[in-house]
């Protein structure tokens, strides 16, 4: 180990950012998960994602976090620490993982040499032989060692960063938890004499109630607030944990997810399950939103309530199943053939994922219509360390005919354009639901004049319903806007910082499009910033398409898999200031 190298004086800092690499089983994000746990008990908040290959299992593997005393909903641009347990293919990370002239890099000589975009940007390496010492405990590990570095760099104790451990790994017996320990406390001493150069700012004292949970949790626990209590689909990443989520969960509630032999089988079944009565939900990506686009149609020819997940990532076909991206914004507000308005929602945060899932699902119900909720791989698998998200009461509720006498007309030309809906078995209450062109009664037809009726009935009452202030995060009221949505809209909060010649406009409610509340939004902004993760400018594009922008605009966008980080957007709007 370097004699001097580690030294450096030590500043408080509202966060602090690590970055924990290693080949596939070395334990990487183990460790990230253990660190994050850690912290959250000791009462700071927290943001994980991790990073991985294309091949998805195996291979390259990375925990990124970040610790701060106040909530956090983006990454850095630069990691204040790295942990390599080896380097083997870290390469491939050099463009999201980058050194800064104050990070620290922990180095087993063993595991090759970090790459250049995580050393020679000035940054202290040390190096500590991980594996080394893994060898010298029974059944030792190199990431515990790590974990023990990590805990001593950032101010936890030994017995701090053992619990989590304790608990995640009570059920692989004793001996497992005292070789974890052992690793833990050799790790600790390995990083006697090291200094990080800056110390987490105590924790802000709170008694309310710390959650940990992912986006894709948070979806699972947004669609049962919302009365959802029949899933089904097909595995997919980065949507999976959705439905490993659900399963158990939808059981405690009288509900059952069933896992379809293919995306098609997924969606069709939630149709049938909304038919008969039942809240109904999938959760896909890309490729599985692409097979499901003809059943959307049906489910608003039909007007049968469904709620679809889009977890975005990387594209087209089968992309980069592992990195993030905003590309599916077209498919979902455009992709449908024919006029068949429907719902487009985007959550925000890990816990948006939440309420949006839930308020997509109120919103199905109440007007009978399919939702798509595009989330995407950052946030749907990053987890957090955060305040209980409050209760709110959206839960779907169906206008349902009952006691039904003379003709029943399912699809009524009503004010509010929703025509009650009879379930099956209610008495009188026999029609037909298919994805023909239908009379009042559901009977097909060809008439020019009741398919203009049908297609205003299903336009009107999406249209025409109050959104309320939901619709959007509008932050601010400077001259200088920012204009995003998704998952960037944390990066975008801190670009801007509280600064008050700037604002922030996020919708989360896509589709329809709101042209009215957009204009009062942005009343009295000179300058607009688009920020979106997509190649092409989809976002900017569908703006250019449905609204009356009031000010000159600019675009900062790029594909992924690169995030795109809080310091860049605040580049970008100094360059457009």
């Amino acid at each position: 180990m370097g004699s001097n190298q580690g030294f450096r004086s030590m500043d408080v800092s509202s966060s602090i950012s690590i970055a924990v690499i290693g080949s596939g089983g070395a334990g990487a994000l183990t460790t990230g998960n253990f660190l994050l746990e850690a912290a959250s008990s000791a009462g700071w908040h927290g943001l994980s994602t991790r990073t991985l290959g294309p091949q998805i299992r195996g291979g390259e593997a990375a925990a990124l976090l970040r610790l701060a005393d106040h909530p956090v909903e983006c990454l850095p641009d630069t990691f204040d620490l790295l942990i390599g347990i080896d380097w083997l293919n870290a390469h491939r990370f050099g463009a999201e993982i980058q050194a800064g002239p104050q990070t620290l890099v922990i180095s087993d000589p063993d595991g090759g040499e970090p790459p250049p975009a995580m050393s020679q940007a000035g940054a202290r390496v040390v190096e500590i032989p991980l594996k080394e010492l893994a060898k010298s405990i029974p059944d030792g590990r190199p990431n515990m060692i790590a974990l023990g570095i990590a805990a001593r760099l950032l101010g936890f104790t030994v017995d701090q960063m053992v619990a989590p451990v304790e608990k995640n790994l009570a059920d692989k017996g004793a001996a497992a938890i005292t070789a974890s320990r052992h690793g833990i406390q050799t790790g600790y001493e390995a990083a006697a004499g090291l200094k990080l150069g800056k110390k987490l700012a105590p924790p802000t004292p709170s008694t309310a109630k710390r959650w940990l949970l992912s986006g894709n949790e948070a979806t699972g626990l947004g669609a049962i607030r919302g009365g959802v209590r029949f899933a089904a689909a097909y595995p997919i990443t980065p949507a999976t944990e959705v439905l490993e989520w659900l399963a158990p969960a939808l059981t405690k509630v009288g509900g059952a997810l069933l896992q379809a032999e293919d995306e098609l089988a997924a969606i069709n079944m939630i149709i049938g399950a909304s038919f008969g009565g039942m809240p109904s939900l999938t959760a896909t990506s890309g490729p599985g939103l692409s097979l499901m686009i003809e059943a959307l149609g049906l489910a608003t020819s039909a007007e049968i309530p469904i709620v679809v997940v889009d977890v975005m990532r990387g594209g087209p076909s089968t992309g980069i199943p592992t990195k993030s991206e905003q590309g599916d914004l077209n498919v979902a507000i455009y992709g449908l053939h024919g006029d068949a308005p429907h719902l487009v929602l985007a959550p925000q945060t890990v816990t948006d994922c939440l309420f949006t899932t839930q308020w997509a699902t109120y919103l199905a119900e109440a007007m009978q219509c399919p939702a798509i909720v595009l989330s995407d791989q950052f946030i749907g698998q990053a987890r957090a360390a955060v305040e209980r998200p409050a209760d709110v009461s959206f839960i779907g509720q169906r206008s349902v005919a009952t006691d039904i006498s003379g003709t029943y007309k399912r699809y009524a030309l009503t004010a509010n354009g929703v025509s009650p809906m009879a379930l099956p078995g209610t008495p009188g209450g026999q029609y037909t639901a298919d994805g023909l062109t239908h009379t009042e009664r559901g009977t097909p037809t060809s008439g020019a004049e009741v398919h203009a009726a049908q297609l205003d009935k299903r336009r009107d009452k999406i249209e025409d319903f109050n959104y309320g202030d939901h619709w959007a995060t509008v932050e601010g009221d400077g001259e200088t806007a920012v204009l995003t949505w998704g998952s960037l809209t944390g990066a975008a909060r801190e670009a801007i910082g509280g600064d008050k010649s700037m604002r922030l406009v996020a919708p989360r409610l896509l589709a329809p499009v709101q042209p009215a509340r957009l204009a009062h939004a942005l009343d009295g902004v000179k300058r607009i910033l688009v920020v979106e993760q997509t190649h092409g400018g989809q976002f900017h594009k569908y703006l250019r398409a449905h609204y009356d922008l009031p000010a000159p605009v600019e675009t900062f966008n790029r594909p992924g898999p690169l995030p795109i980080t809080a310091g860049e957007i605040g580049r970008a709007l100094k360059e457009w200031r």
